[in-house]
């Protein structure tokens, strides 16, 4: 009784709201079989816990919650389980959350870094990807999958 009763609250604490320390707003442009959206966004983050809040016309319209799962309108689901669900099934499960936080993709395959960014192409059976970080844009293209994810500082 008392593993269940843990489970639970690990379970319910991933989705639990956060205080974050860091919140910018962000052009967003996201496409893939299940989203499509190109708006204003804010993307917050206490270390490696995120929060996509994403507005049209000024109005929030999705919520992607991001820690131990990932949690959406419909629900929490495990890393995978997005990955499979709104992204590609082949994806690392860090995936997502390794783009909002612009750190490297693939545990740093293929990785080119400069002074001022760095970036990935990653191509395989399942996969053709073009990720590049700079100080104010972040974008992932899978060409294979037709999947893309910008975010673009707001000046």
């Amino acid at each position: 009784m008392k593993y269940f009763l843990l489970a639970l609250i690990l379970f319910f604490s991933a989705c639990s709201i956060k205080e974050y320390k860091h919140t910018q707003s962000k052009i967003i442009i996201i496409k893939s079989p299940k989203i499509k959206f190109a708006d204003v966004g804010y993307v917050r983050n206490l270390d490696n816990a995120i929060e996509l809040e994403l507005f049209m016309a000024g109005k929030s319209i999705k919520k992607i919650a991001i820690n131990h799962l990932i949690c959406v309108d419909e629900g929490c689901m495990s890393k995978s389980g997005f990955n499979q669900a709104y992204l590609h099934p082949s994806y690392p499960s860090e995936l997502l959350q390794n783009i909002l936080l612009a750190k490297p993709i693939y545990n740093s395959k293929n990785l080119e870094k400069t002074d001022s960014e760095f970036v990935q192409k990653i191509k395989n059976e399942e996969v053709d990807i073009k990720y590049k970080v700079s100080s104010k844009t972040i974008f992932f293209k899978d060409k294979k999958n037709n999947i893309i994810l910008k975010l673009k500082e707001i000046e």
